[in-house]
């Protein structure tokens, strides 16, 4: 099985106030692994590096196909020749500004639920299936602690347990926190997401998002828009 992984994420336009405040939050662009100057409100921060750094590894994204490896007899051309026909079929979402919310202990941007983005990502999950590696027993028994049996279902039969009926959209803005780190963060946060949270959320492309092994960075490989 090769090292690499591919995932289709989510990830906001550049014109978007959510790319503009969000890809100097992380420290960097989704095209490239290479570090960029963080928000100067936070530049000076010593302990942002640590705050960001598993959302950092990842780029700024909402899942919607969980990272995967490429099957056997798959390829990375069938796999892209399944997305376009995916995106060919969809119309933009339009769905309400975000919010900012804590998962557990880190911190996400969230949307009211919605039925189209909820459809959006049952679809991804189901139609890009046939092109992910099965889960190897080590993989299933790093996630399985503390789900609830129906997580655990769709963890063994889909790879991730956070799917389907399970699937919340987020935008991860910040690894696992302390109470009193969150409390800081957030109210670090807020001032700074007035356009953000002023935004109507617009979903109109998918990306695939590779990461040539378990410690590379995930780099955005291609956009495709809705409709085309």
């Amino acid at each position: 099985m090769s090292e690499s992984r591919c995932a289709i994420y989510f990830a906001p336009e550049d014109d978007s106030a959510l790319a503009r405040f969000g890809w100097p939050w992380l420290g960097r662009r989704p095209e490239t692994v290479d570090d960029a100057p963080f928000l100067s409100a936070v530049s000076g921060d010593s302990d942002h590096t640590a705050r960001v750094a598993d959302p950092r590894l990842y780029g700024l994204h909402a899942t919607l196909k969980p990272p995967f490896h490429l099957a056997s007899g798959t390829t990375r051309d069938q796999l892209v020749d399944t997305l376009r026909a995916l995106c060919k079929t969809r119309a933009p979402i339009e769905a309400p500004p975000l919010t900012l919310a804590e998962i557990g202990d880190f911190i996400a941007l969230r949307p009211a639920s919605n039925a189209k983005i909820d459809r959006l990502a049952a679809d991804c999950v189901t139609a890009f299936d046939r092109f992910r590696a099965p889960s190897t027993p080590e993989d299933i028994a790093k996630r399985a602690n503390g789900l609830t049996p129906r997580q655990h279902e769709h963890l063994k039969r889909w790879g991730y347990p956070y799917v389907l009926d399970e699937f919340r959209f987020h935008v991860t803005l910040s690894g696992r926190l302390a109470d009193d780190e969150r409390a800081r963060t957030r109210a670090q946060l807020m001032p700074l997401l007035g356009d953000v949270l002023a935004e109507p959320l617009r979903i109109a492309s998918l990306c695939l998002f590779e990461q040539a092994n378990r410690t590379a960075r995930f780099t955005l490989a291609m956009r495709i828009p809705f409709g085309t």
